[in-house]
């Protein structure tokens, strides 16, 4: 913007000369006829180059008209601002798509989808899902048979946002989702608040905690951690809509099942690089196995 400034400010000064040494000119004499006082002010130049140069790099267009004309309060800058903010963009939407924000968001890797662009590609969420195939499977907490241990091994070995709760490890049936924050504040709650509850103590997201022999050590309820409706998709679920649900909902993660079993995750992260990787292939190529 400073830029922009330096430049309107100069080419405002070689107006002024222009209009002082040539005022016979006849665009200046018809442009300066009527006018009090100087007729090229070097100020509005630079306020125009400004806006000129903020336009080009944010392409922002009515919302950047409005903070100039706050800042100089001036009614009749708002047309050369106008077309200068507009031709701006214009000159900057033919060099390349987006803004600087833009390019901050893609540099950084944040996890934004924007909704004005749309996905055209026939991918389905198993194209998408985590864990590929010949990877280990996903990390799930069964709903009343870990123990204390297995369950702070499995959050000091892994960097997961959250993990799928299943009935057991054999058939996978999802039955709610617990989140990494909540999980690891009810463990050191339930040690801090009982000193009888050991490595060995089975952690429970049921309502009812499961039978044991009366010598086991005591159990530890994790029920008010459990997300019990956590969003899902099938495998066969079209990318499209899965995107679609992360950009309405707000999602962080979906899980993938079929038939019931969890299959995968699905991250915002997973679904923008996903969305990249498809800008640079053909829309069939994820299907056809060539990534």
């Amino acid at each position: 913007m400073a830029v922009g400034a330096c430049i309107g400010r100069i080419t405002g000064i070689g107006m002024e000369q222009l209009v002082l040494n040539h005022p016979d000119f006849p665009i200046f004499e018809i442009s300066c006829r009527n006018t009090v006082g100087a007729c090229v002010q070097p100020g509005l130049y630079a306020m125009v180059g400004a806006a000129a140069a903020l336009g080009g790099v944010t392409r922002m267009t009515v919302s950047l008209v409005v903070i100039m004309f706050e800042l100089t309060g001036g009614l009749f800058y708002i047309v050369p601002m106008m077309l200068a903010v507009v031709m701006s963009k214009w000159i900057g939407d033919a060099f390349g798509k987006g803004g600087i924000y833009d390019s901050h968001i893609e540099l950084n890797m944040y996890p934004f989808l924007d909704n004005k662009e749309e996905f055209a590609y026939t991918s389905l969420a198993e194209d998408v899902a985590k864990p590929r195939k010949f990877e280990p499977s996903i990390s799930c907490v069964t709903k009343d048979s870990s123990t204390i241990e297995q369950l702070e091994i499995l959050l000091e070995e892994t960097s997961f946002k959250g993990f799928p709760v299943v009935d057991d490890m054999e058939c996978m049936r999802l039955y709610g989702y617990v989140r990494r924050k909540e999980l690891r504040i009810a463990l050191e709650t339930a040690r801090a608040k009982n000193h009888d509850v050991v490595s060995l103590s089975i952690g429970y997201f049921t309502k009812h905690a499961p039978r044991t022999e009366i010598s086991h050590p005591p159990l530890v309820s994790l029920r008010h951690t459990l997300d019990e409706s956590p969003l899902q998709v099938t495998h066969t679920t079209p990318m499209e809509a899965v995107v679609e649900m992360f950009r309405k909902l707000g999602l962080r993660q979906v899980l993938v099942t079929r038939d019931g079993r969890v299959t995968g995750i699905i991250t915002k992260k997973d679904v923008i690089k996903h969305v990249q990787i498809m800008d640079k292939k053909t829309p069939d190529a994820v299907r056809y196995g060539t990534l």
